[in-house]
């Protein structure tokens, strides 16, 4: 589960679609300090990478990888899948950038359970 807050809440994170929404690409930190990633497309997707977990972080690592399949909106916010390969887990997720803060949602089961988790930007 605590896998599932650092790489599928990330929420982290598709540049597909319009042109108006905020750049999720770049360096984002975890709100609870524990876990940084880097944003960047990856061929036809957009991957969110750990580059960094807080010692003692279980279940997580600095290179586990999510590929999304998002499409934003010109508010800023971003829907659609993504896809754990470290797990073999897919969620369903949500994102919302506003300046140099991001909302990440991810949901799994079908919508049943769903965690949020806030990202700040390093770069």
């Amino acid at each position: 589960m605590k896998a599932f807050l650092t790489i599928a809440t990330i929420a982290a994170l598709g540049l597909a679609g319009a042109t108006q929404a905020a750049d999720i690409n770049g360096d984002w930190a975890r709100g609870d300090g524990r876990a940084r990633v880097k944003i960047a497309k990856c061929g036809a997707d957009i991957c969110a990478t750990n580059t960094w977990i807080k010692p003692g972080t279980p279940s997580e690592k600095a290179g586990d990888v999510l590929v999304m399949k998002v499409k934003a909106d010109a508010d800023g916010n971003y829907a659609g899948s993504a896809f754990d390969p470290q797990r073999d887990m897919s969620y369903k997720i949500t994102l919302t950038v506003k300046d140099s803060s991001m909302t990440s949602k991810g949901c799994v089961l079908g919508g049943l359970l769903c965690k949020g988790v806030n990202w700040t930007r390093l770069n």
